[in-house]
């Protein structure tokens, strides 16, 4: 009886997550009822006051460019993410980490579809989006989505499906602070809160516009400005995710590995990862789908999406060189680990700078993520004193903020940067603040850590006291794949 009561809370959770999210957004969404998702082709006027503006027809060459994009980001989850986190665990949790990422990648996807694209990427308010698209209503094929350059579009399906995969894999980054001891229920009932009231958010704040093809004058930027998101209408630039995505999942880690607590036998016993070539394979293969997730986020195959490719081909490989040598330096040896580790904190700290800095900037933030997320998975660890199993936020939350906070510097055109557009003058805007530009960036790094850690350990509390967060102590000692799943990846 107890455990059927339990389901029934757990169910019941889900539903409340779900039915809020519609509470939260539906006074902005009927405040105009005339509004039309803002992802789409802006109407042409009446026959009576003009003649009909010609249709806008997604290039097939941007298109064939985004549906590769989304697979290769699709691709970093599964199986890039599961077997690098895979490999980092004890081979007792191995399969329990790849079927979370399973699990949680389709959820995300489903509920993507169902209401997410349209809270995160339609017209309601700076915070949050509105139900124009809730179970992606009114989207068809010919549906069009705005890119950032004006008079070229996208098919929305193409764009919904990129972003989909965005949100799968922040919810996935997640669950490696807490790998090891954390009951597959709570962390489904987890994702599901957190997707909708902290990346939902996040993702309609520091991206959603409503695109410039509506831009003609100061007048026009300022009111299309005032449409955007609250991040966005602030100055943040993020061309990827660096606080949509990996600041934002850090500090949920972060706080779960508090709530949650640590390990059975943390400092006591050797936790070392079982499988390095797994993990050397799964950080090949994020390398790999990083092109889509960084050079895919220009939404055209042009020469921004060749600048994002490469920056994030040379800060990567500069940071496996600054992690490693660094390594050299104090331990006396290159690690595989470390290297692999390097990779991935490359790749996060790019992803915010990608479209928006030159080569040497993206060395030299490339370099800067090694040694500095070396040090966040080693000393500031130890500060912090927590027991994030796979470093995410050593990881991902320094090597975000990091490239959050350095992209306002490379971004200056005196450093090779693509500096701010000037949609008004269709140029390049002719002056740059550094300091300014810092400031803003601070604001939105801000912005993330309060919102994201506030609303996670929300959630997690409410979890703990409904079912419960980590498993029995026995089960932990078992091993999660038995004990969570009743198999095991290695037969004797």
């Amino acid at each position: 009886m107890l455990t059927w009561m339990k389901r029934l809370v757990a169910g019941s959770a889900v539903a409340l997550a779900i039915g809020a999210a519609g509470v939260m957004v539906t006074s902005p969404a009927h405040a105009d009822e005339a509004k039309k998702p803002a992802v789409t082709a802006p109407a042409a006027a009446p026959a009576a006051a003009a003649p009909a503006a010609p249709a806008l027809v997604p290039n097939k060459g941007d298109t064939a460019w985004m549906l590769v994009s989304t697979a290769l980001v699709l691709l970093m989850t599964l199986p890039g993410l599961a077997l690098f986190y895979g490999g980092l665990t004890r081979s007792k949790n191995i399969l329990s980490i790849c079927m979370q990422c399973f699990m949680v990648f389709s959820v995300i996807t489903v509920l993507w579809a169902l209401y997410g694209y349209s809270f995160a990427f339609t017209e309601g308010g700076a915070f949050v989006g509105g139900l124009d698209r809730l179970f992606l209503a009114g989207m068809t094929p010919d549906s069009v989505a705005a890119t950032f350059s004006k008079g070229v579009v996208i098919p929305e399906y193409v764009f919904m499906a990129f972003q989909a995969v965005f949100a799968t894999i922040t919810c996935c980054l997640i669950i490696g602070s807490f790998a090891e001891r954390a009951k597959f229920s709570a962390i489904l009932v987890f994702m599901i809160i957190w997707f909708t009231f902290s990346y939902l958010p996040i993702a309609h704040m520091v991206w959603f516009w409503p695109g410039p093809d509506d831009i003609k004058d100061a007048a026009s930027l300022e009111a299309i400005t005032a449409r955007a998101g609250w991040l966005w209408q602030k100055g943040v630039l993020d061309f990827a995710g660096g606080t949509v995505v990996h600041i934002n999942a850090a500090i949920a880690g972060l706080v779960g590995s508090y709530v949650i607590g640590k390990r059975v036998g943390y400092g006591k016993e050797a936790m070392k990862p079982h499988n390095l070539v797994y993990v050397m394979s799964g950080a090949a293969l994020l390398w790999f789908g990083w092109f889509g997730f960084n050079a895919g986020s220009a939404l055209e195959a042009n020469g921004s999406a060749a600048l994002a490719f490469v920056n994030t081909y040379l800060a990567t490989a500069a940071a496996v060189l600054g992690w490693s040598v660094a390594e050299w330096v104090l331990k006396g040896k290159p690690s595989m680990l470390g290297a692999a580790s390097g990779c991935v904190a490359g790749l996060v700290a790019i992803t915010p700078a990608a479209g928006f800095v030159g080569p040497m900037g993206s060395l030299a933030i490339g370099v800067f993520a090694g040694v500095i997320c070396l040090w966040g998975v080693t000393g500031l660890k130890k500060i912090l004193g927590s027991d994030d199993s796979l470093d995410v936020f050593g990881v991902h939350g320094v090597g975000g903020i990091s490239g959050a906070l350095l992209t306002g510097v490379f971004a200056d055109p005196a450093l090779g940067g693509t500096g701010i557009w000037d949609y008004v003058a269709n140029a390049a805007a002719p002056d740059y603040s550094i300091a300014s530009q810092l400031w803003i960036q601070a604001q939105g790094v801000i912005t993330t850590l309060i919102w994201s850690g506030v609303v996670s350990f929300i959630a997690f509390k409410l979890i703990d006291i409904v079912i419960g967060l980590r498993v029995k102590e026995d089960e932990e000692r078992e091993g999660l794949d038995i004990s969570s799943h009743g198999e095991s990846a290695y037969e004797s």
